[in-house]
């Protein structure tokens, strides 16, 4: 025995790594039954596997160009890092994207923009931009609520994201002047900074629901009381990355704070189903918007993903014969994407936001009801050239859900549903979220906002407007081939925007209702 352990210390390096490896041979050509190539070609079939789970990162950086990836490519993404960095965002030597490109752009700007006086507020400040419109001022809410900022956090949960990116993305919000929506996970305390809230939930009722699993009015009234930092309630109906589905929280990642956020038991899966139970139908999901209303005092509104529309014109006829209905409307586009889903459903369930918005504002146009709603669009509308189409379209504010994610440190890694995202952002990880410091990521959140805004402004009134609310849909072309037959957004689409009631900024500064950094004015 002895011999055969002085034998065993005295082989050199190289004979343990042959062993290793005829081992992995032996392996992979008598006892491995899952994957063939490595049957096949035992060893060098693992470099396959190895290659295949960093292909991502490979073509990241080093193969795609600037303009190829998706969701968001590098250009993008850098206008995003270096924006909330307070970096130099601009380019050089023109641009290098194919202007004549199906679906490329034009904003139309005038041969003298719009002019500022010495005492405008664009004067001292150009990241001042507040919502033109309020949320429940037409219904009558008690608590309307105008937001102070055009550009808003998204419905993102805590759970889905971690506590220091919930943290950062509301101090960031707080520091911007923006509102922060909770996502369906409940309210935490790490949305609970000081920033504006929408309380967002869906058919689990996190954070108001009762123990059967149904909405608790009860819960509600408390949760808004006792938090007056909520300014409105958003019920989900849809979302772009999979609407029409539930989904399942499973029991391993239910901590004992995450149960008591949430109002679910430790350890135990969670099924938030397809459908709402506290309503079946339009009617009912009117009533329930004026009963959340009149209990809370706050507006009313709903967030859905756009396929059929023959419902939304039930929803708007009803709201005509009623007199009532939701306070403002997010529309998300099928492009969306925070939300893990099957494939099938991120890649063909629900429409684009483009045409899902544009079908829901004729239909609301043509009863006349424009006027009573902010509208909300949320689908990669996060970059200042986008802004202005959406605002040429008929919306009044965009919530950012993965913009927002990469202004505190998302590299897109694609890996959110894994629980292992390596920027500590989308995991539960307490290890993964020690990368993220705080202070610096509320701070780069705030300055990506401010530094939108501020470029929207600029493109606002680089085309003769003071407010990107007075965009008009003849504003802006789209190519739809080459620059003979482009088409303005109105000949696009088939409608023209209703034109919202014009506030100057300094009557906005100085309106009722106003949320956020109005104090700072």
């Amino acid at each position: 025995m002895e011999n055969v352990f002085n034998f065993i210390q005295q082989m050199p390096w190289w004979s343990w790594v042959i062993l290793f490896v005829l081992m992995i041979i032996i392996r992979d050509v008598f006892f491995n039954k899952n994957h063939t190539i490595s049957h096949n070609f035992p060893v060098l079939g693992h470099f396959r596997y190895l290659l295949e789970s960093i292909g991502p990162e490979i073509r990241q950086y080093l193969i795609a160009n600037n303009r190829e990836e998706l969701p968001f490519n590098r250009i993008e993404r850098g206008w995003v890092y270096a924006s909330s960095k307070k970096e130099n965002n601009y380019e050089g030597f023109g641009t290098d994207r194919d202007i004549h490109q199906h679906q490329h752009l034009f904003i139309k700007n005038c041969m003298i923009p719009f002019q500022l006086s010495d005492t405008h507020p664009h004067q001292k400040d150009k990241t001042f931009l507040p919502c033109a419109k309020v949320m429940g001022e037409y219904n009558k809410r008690e608590k309307p609520y105008r937001p102070a900022s055009v550009i808003n956090v998204s419905a993102m949960s805590f759970g889905s994201l971690s506590a220091k990116a919930i943290a950062s993305l509301n101090i960031g919000t707080l520091q911007a002047g923006a509102y922060h929506n909770t996502g369906e996970g409940g309210l935490s305390p790490y949305h609970s900074h000081g920033s504006d809230v929408i309380f967002h939930f869906g058919t689990g009722y996190f954070g108001v629901r009762s123990d059967d699993g149904t909405f608790s009015m009860q819960k509600m009234k408390a949760l808004v009381q006792e938090n007056p930092f909520i300014k409105a309630i958003e019920i989900k109906l849809s979302q772009g990355a999979k609407p029409g589905k539930g989904g399942v929280l499973p029991g391993a990642k239910i901590t004992p704070e995450i149960a008591g956020i949430r109002g679910v038991v430790v350890g135990k899966d969670v099924l938030s189903p397809s459908s709402h139970t506290a309503f079946k139908d339009i009617a009912g999901l009117l009533q329930f918007i004026e009963a959340i209303a009149n209990e809370t005092g706050l507006p009313v509104g709903i967030k859905a993903a756009i396929g059929k529309t023959e419902q939304w014109k039930l929803l708007a006829d009803l709201m005509v014969q009623t007199n009532s209905g939701p306070d403002f409307i997010t529309i998300d586009g099928g492009e969306g994407g925070t939300g893990a889903a099957p494939p099938s459903f991120a890649d063909h369930v629900s429409l684009p936001w483009i045409h899902g918005f544009s079908k829901i504002y004729t239909i609301f146009k043509a009863r006349n009801l424009t006027e009573r709603i902010v509208f909300i669009g949320s689908g990669k509308l996060g970059f200042p050239a986008k802004a202005a189409m959406a605002f040429a379209m008929g919306i009044d504010c965009i919530n950012v859900a993965r913009e927002a994610m990469m202004s505190i440190g998302c590299i897109q890694a694609k890996v959110c549903h894994t629980n292992r995202c390596p920027s500590g952002i989308a995991t539960q990880s307490n290890w993964l979220q020690k990368g993220i410091h705080v202070p610096l990521k509320s701070d780069r959140l705030a300055q990506y906002f401010k530094t939108f805004r501020k470029e929207l402004v600029e493109i606002t009134h680089a085309a003769g407007y003071e407010h990107p609310s007075q965009f008009q849909m003849n504003d802006i072309d789209i190519n739809i081939d080459d620059g003979s037959l482009t088409k303005d957004l109105e000949h696009c689409f088939g409608y023209s925007k209703v034109s919202v009631p014009h506030k100057t900024i300094e009557q906005l500064k100085n309106c009722d209702y106003l949320g956020g950094i109005s104090k700072k004015y």
